[in-house]
């Protein structure tokens, strides 16, 4: 039987990157997935064509920074598969510029994608899962940058260290209704994110000698670690940061 056999779960921005890693890793495994993006494109076609092959899904648009496309997001994964038994928050961006160069719409964008599109998903994911009262599983994907400072990416490092600290208030609040809430966070993925930085070959060569293991992470990285925190196995694990940096931040 696979690791996941008869789950369901949601997986925000999942029509790329570390997202459809881990939403194809759970397919992997016999999870139902909800794929989810901002917006209808070819490329949340593929990834719902490709789990397709692995187990079922179904693509819901919906904004993480709208709460109503965040309750439409969970209630119709409830809908259409009977529940969600996972959920992960993934969706997020990465504004560059310093305390001093950016402005306040940069600022409130980049916190509105990361942190408040995770506070809404926690919120919805948790009121569902107790309705269901079975317990749950709530992954965050959250940064080494919430953990370490990155130079030109303030706004980016605060909002991810808002992730890893809320992910443990979190893991309290719900523990007692058999829900854990967890974090995973990522090294240097290579994604739509990061290609651009790492085709640069001076920035690669950076990123290469931080990274201990010698290369940069993939996709299939995180949704590995996502499966493990999503194993009915892992029930006794919450609160937890999980880092997946190749070794960065164990320099």
């Amino acid at each position: 039987m696979k690791k996941l056999e008869g789950k369901v779960a949601i997986v925000t921005g999942s029509d790329r990157g570390i997202g459809r890693g881990i939403a194809i890793a759970f397919a992997k495994e016999g999870c139902k997935v909800v794929v989810n993006s901002y917006r209808e494109s070819e490329e949340a076609v593929n990834t719902v064509r490709e789990i397709k092959k692995l187990s079922d899904a179904i693509f819901v648009r919906a904004n993480v920074i709208r709460e109503v496309d965040m309750k439409n997001l969970v209630d119709n994964a409830a809908q259409k598969f009977g529940r969600p038994d996972i959920m992960v928050n993934n969706a997020g961006i990465l504004v560059q510029g310093t305390a001093e160069t950016l402005t306040e719409q940069d600022w409130d964008k980049q916190m509105n994608v990361n942190l408040k599109g995770v506070f809404f998903g926690i919120k919805y994911a948790v009121l569902q899962m107790k309705k269901q009262g079975k317990g749950g599983r709530i992954i965050n994907i959250s940064s080494i940058a919430g953990l370490v400072g990155f130079p030109d990416i303030s706004a980016y490092c605060a909002s991810k260290g808002a992730v890893t600290e809320f992910t443990r208030e979190a893991a309290l609040d719900f523990a007692k209704y058999g829900i854990t809430v967890n974090a995973i966070n990522p090294g240097v993925i290579l994604t739509e994110m990061t290609k651009d930085m790492i085709d640069d070959p001076a920035t690669e060569k950076s990123f290469l000698e931080n990274t201990p293991i010698g290369r940069v992470g993939q996709p299939e990285d995180i949704g590995n670690a996502a499966v493990f925190l999503a194993l009915d196995e892992s029930s006794f694990i919450t609160g937890h940061n999980l880092v997946v940096d190749g070794g960065w931040t164990a320099r």
